[in-house]
């Protein structure tokens, strides 16, 4: 077996068998999604594509091969500012309000569409929510302030806290996956790597994560999503040079995709398999943007991370 091939099966079997053996214990408890269990598993689960690196990194460095001095990986994995910090630090503020905005296209998308109802007087569908999970204690006859606060946390500070676990997913599969597949070609390259990023979340998308409706079958559609929303964070790693705007994008999403259910109506909820930034408007608008992207502002090869 060649040495990029072991390189990459190392990877994969890292990232892929932590994340079933850290899920593990959920499947066994049976533990419902929403629960405790489920989120904290989610989290640590991000971080197993970054262990996945350090292992074909440490495989590297025992075996004395050259491009595996600290300062070598790092660069070859998008660890610092790319040739051109500047460009970095604009993507990096592109990729923070940016994405928000594009959750927010999203969703204004798909109401256009009738895929769901708006309410911006009452936000019935939050305080129906709020009802439910508040334990007897009294929800605010007016919800307007506590939503504005939940956009503003959701805009400018939850990005760069999801950014903690998402670094744990993109130093993987942007910073060391895709530029190890970059041979493919580019759009192959990001294909690629976004069934692999898609098909990685099967131990939660296998028992409905994201789309409680669809169960099992959420794991082959939120590929899909995994796909159109990978290869906009690739076109921010390989035109940056640089993993940290993949990563604030990533965190970004996490911190605002939830933002329909602020802002729905509960007499006409919304579906999250069709509307909204992770459902099918949503990837079919990161198609459309990454297509523009890659076409207008082309990227150039990132060096692969090995020796």
């Amino acid at each position: 077996m060649s040495r990029r091939s072991t390189d990459l099966w190392l990877f994969l079997i890292v990232a892929f068998g932590l994340s079933w053996l850290f899920a593990l214990p959920i499947w066994l408890n049976g533990s419902p999604l929403g629960s405790a269990p489920v989120v904290v598993t989610a989290a640590v689960m991000m971080f197993t594509p970054a262990l996945g690196v350090l292992a074909v990194w440490l495989y590297g460095r025992r075996r004395g091969e050259p491009g595996t001095t600290w300062r070598e990986w790092a660069g070859r994995t998008g660890l610092t500012l790319g040739e051109r910090p500047g460009r970095t630090v604009a993507l990096f503020a592109l990729a923070w309000f940016g994405v928000p905005l594009f959750v927010a296209a999203a969703i204004a998308l798909s109401a256009a569409l009738g895929l769901f109802g708006l309410d911006l007087d009452g936000f019935s569908l939050f305080r129906q929510t709020l009802e439910q999970t508040s334990q007897g204690r009294p929800v605010p006859s007016s919800l307007g302030p506590v939503v504005v606060v939940q956009l503003a946390l959701a805009v400018l500070v939850a990005p760069l806290v999801n950014s903690i676990p998402a670094f744990g997913e993109e130093w993987g599969w942007r910073g060391w996956l895709l530029p190890r597949l970059m041979p493919l070609g580019t759009w192959r390259a990001v294909l690629v790597s976004g069934v692999i990023w898609g098909a990685w979340h099967a131990p939660l998308t296998l028992r409905g994560y994201n789309y409680p409706e669809l169960g099992a079958w959420a794991a082959p559609f939120f590929v899909v999503f995994c796909v159109a929303f990978g290869a906009l964070l690739g076109w921010l790693r390989l035109r940056s040079g640089s993993v940290w705007p993949a990563v604030v994008g990533h965190g970004a999403l996490n911190a605002s995709g939830g933002l329909i259910l602020l802002v729905a109506d509960a007499a006409h909820p919304p579906s999250l398999v069709v509307a909204g930034a992770t459902g099918l408007v949503g990837s079919a608008l990161l198609a459309v943007l990454s297509l523009l992207l890659f076409t207008r502002a082309p990227v150039r090869p990132a060096v692969p991370a090995e020796g």
